[in-house]
């Protein structure tokens, strides 16, 4: 599939997805695969998660409107997903859902050697986003704040 085709491709799936109140986050052509493989990566407008259903019901009209398209001429698999879950925490669920949890904060300190804390999530207010470290609460401005990520595990 050439470039001018995936992007004709891309705008059809988004005209879909608008008018199902999803989004396209992503589109993968794997042409090394027999028969070719087209991901699409979806999301809800609103922010809500994606479900099974959710995948189904944006399947059928992207199948039907990529046939009618003839913009692919052989055989193909739809894969249709959700982005998943993300590393970093950037909604007020994300911090009310992972309270507690182990949290990498990247610093904008211009004035601080200190550009990584690490502790556990305590709060986050519109002001500062507080993390437990070794039993003790730090309150860091928001203004210092650069990135807040899950600690990810090490082995």
């Amino acid at each position: 599939m050439n470039k001018e085709n995936k992007f004709k491709l891309e705008i059809l799936l988004k005209k879909i997805a608008t008018t199902l109140d999803f989004e396209v986050c992503g589109l993968n052509i794997k042409t090394n695969h027999n028969p070719i493989v087209i991901e699409i990566v979806i999301k809800k407008t609103n922010g809500e998660d994606i479900s099974l259903d959710d995948c189904a019901l944006f399947n059928a009209p992207a199948s039907n409107e990529i046939e009618k398209s003839n913009l692919l001429n052989c055989s193909y698999v739809l894969e249709i997903s959700s982005q998943g879950v993300s590393d970093e925490l950037t909604s007020d669920r994300d911090f009310k859902t992972f309270k507690g949890f182990p949290v990498n904060v990247e610093l904008n300190q211009k004035n601080s050697k200190i550009k990584f804390l690490n502790g556990l999530l305590y709060e986050k207010s519109k002001d500062y986003l507080a993390i437990n470290i070794k039993g003790k609460i730090k309150k860091i401005p928001f203004n210092e704040v650069l990135r807040i990520s899950l600690d990810t595990l090490k082995d």
